[in-house]
């Protein structure tokens, strides 16, 4: 963008983006929170998905930009001991993790879930109809300590697992109103649940609670630092803000010069840029992308700006899978070159390419940059690349 210029090119563009997710710095063995705690302020949260066919998906945005790190190091700040808490679960982009100082800005959401105003329809229902109940699955929790959905007994199937009896919509409903969180997670990935006070530290409950349009505001520009660059259903989507509220938050931020306006050489939108994002020359490095990743998880987005359509076809019958059942973009300096179909075989301790499908104009060297990614990363899962 030159000087009184409100135009970016789409390279351009595409390069603050990335700089603004933490891609094109040199990669370093990440032995310490430090590193990843800064990639977690950065991009504000971790997805969480129970699709385990590689890793789970909390893990991998960090090891795109980090490459190998110790993932006990997440586990612990995410479901550790209480002094080791630095993140907390909650209904963000989805199911995400988040870094503990964001959780003040998060309430206005949790007083709706409890007025029965958010949430999934058999969830809001609690709040009308079973409230009842859900106090006495809060007060037994209360009373014997952790407990996931599996441990009540109406909350079991036939099977001896969960459905989504009444026990588990009053905990769910419980969590997204914020009076329990996660305290550990068990199994299979499993949530065990305890009161929120026993598991968010005391100085993190204790902050102020913003109103509403304060936390639609600090959380819009949240979005625009961990985007760089981005249209109003960008910002929007990140927290799954709403739509009024967002276009209040995003007028607010332009008046005081946090966002700036500006065209994008291609967009039909309007965009947003972050006033401090960095405008680099130069993004170098390479990166496979989980389907959950916040540079490619707003699919529109992705294709504005990679010219990149992605699709995740977990739930596609196989016959018709165009590129594979858990697809991860393979990102090259500044563009989406190739789509790889990743599994892990733990039982054979290796890490299996299902797929891998290049893009039109693929540059000479994706195969073997691609190969040097696909091998460091089965040495970060503990695996062999499969031959």
């Amino acid at each position: 963008m030159t000087r009184g210029s409100n135009t970016l090119s789409l390279a351009a563009a595409r390069r603050i983006a990335l700089a603004a997710q933490g891609f094109g710095a040199p990669r370093r063995p990440v032995t310490s929170w430090a590193p990843l705690g800064r990639t977690l302020e950065r991009i504000a949260l971790h997805q969480i998905d129970s699709v385990n066919v590689l890793a789970r998906a909390h893990y991998l945005p960090a090891f795109s930009r980090l490459g190998p790190y110790d993932r006990g190091l997440l586990d612990r700040a995410a479901w550790g001991r209480r002094r080791e808490r630095r993140l907390f679960e909650y209904w963000a982009h989805e199911a995400s993790l988040l870094p503990l100082a964001l959780h003040p800005l998060l309430r206005w959401r949790m007083a709706r879930a409890a007025r029965g105003e958010v949430g999934w329809t058999h969830v809001r229902a609690v709040a009308a109809e079973r409230r009842a109940e859900a106090e006495a699955v809060l007060a037994r929790i209360r009373a014997e300590g952790p407990m996931a959905a599996s441990d009540f007994e109406h909350g079991k199937s036939r099977s001896g697992w969960w459905e989504w009896g009444s026990t588990k919509r009053a905990l769910e409903w419980l969590f997204w109103s914020g009076r329990i969180t996660t305290a550990t997670r068990r199994g299979s990935f499993e949530r065990v649940y305890d009161l929120s006070e026993r598991v968010i530290p005391p100085a993190i409950l204790a902050l102020p609670t913003p109103d509403e349009a304060e936390a639609h505001r600090r959380l819009v520009q949240l979005s625009a630092r961990a985007l760089g660059i981005a249209a109003a259903a960008d910002l929007r989507d990140y927290f799954r803000l709403g739509v009024a509220e967002t276009k209040t938050a995003i007028d607010e931020l332009v008046e005081a010069g946090t966002l700036l306006p500006v065209a994008v050489e291609g967009w039909r939108q309007p965009a947003f840029l972050d006033a401090e994002a960095r405008r680099p020359r130069r993004i170098a490095g390479q990166a496979l992308l989980a389907p959950f990743d916040p540079l490619v998880w707003e699919r529109a987005r992705t294709e504005r700006l990679f010219g990149f359509r992605y699709r995740i076809e977990i739930y596609t019958p196989a016959e018709k899978r165009v590129h594979g059942y858990y697809v991860l973009p393979f990102l090259m300096d500044e563009r989406l070159v190739a789509r790889v179909d990743l599994k892990s075989d733990r039982q054979r301790g290796l890490l299996l390419v299902r797929n891998i499908h290049l893009e039109p104009g693929a540059p000479a060297e994706t195969q073997e940059r691609l190969r040097a990614e696909l091998e460091t990363m089965a040495g970060w899962l503990g695996l062999a690349l499969a031959p």
